[in-house]
């Protein structure tokens, strides 16, 4: 069973008290990545944006990175399904012919 904690964590500049049950280090780890997406968007948008705007941004960003990696798994699976459908027709030649 898993101890609750309080954790902080600063986020675009802003510092979250978050009560977790879960590993910190794997959420420090997701902050640094939102972080360094926030840093990627530049000092101008850091200077103009809100926090808000900043992580919606992040947000967008992320879940366009997620959709992509979905579409590439799915494309694998499919790649690999015909792969495996076709090597079972050709095993199945094989022992229909012997």
């Amino acid at each position: 069973m898993s101890m609750k904690r309080t954790i902080n964590l600063e986020i675009a500049g802003t510092k979250f008290r978050l009560v977790v049950d879960t590993d910190e280090a794997h959420l420090r780890k997701l902050a640094a990545t939102v972080n360094q997406r926030v840093e990627q968007l530049g000092e101008r948008a850091a200077r103009t944006a809100t926090p808000a705007q900043l992580l919606a941004l992040v947000a967008l960003g992320l879940a366009d990175d997620l959709a992509t990696s979905e579409q590439r798994l799915q494309q694998i699976e499919e790649t690999t399904r015909r792969a495996v459908t076709h090597a079972i027709e050709r095993i199945d030649r094989q022992l229909a012919v012997e």
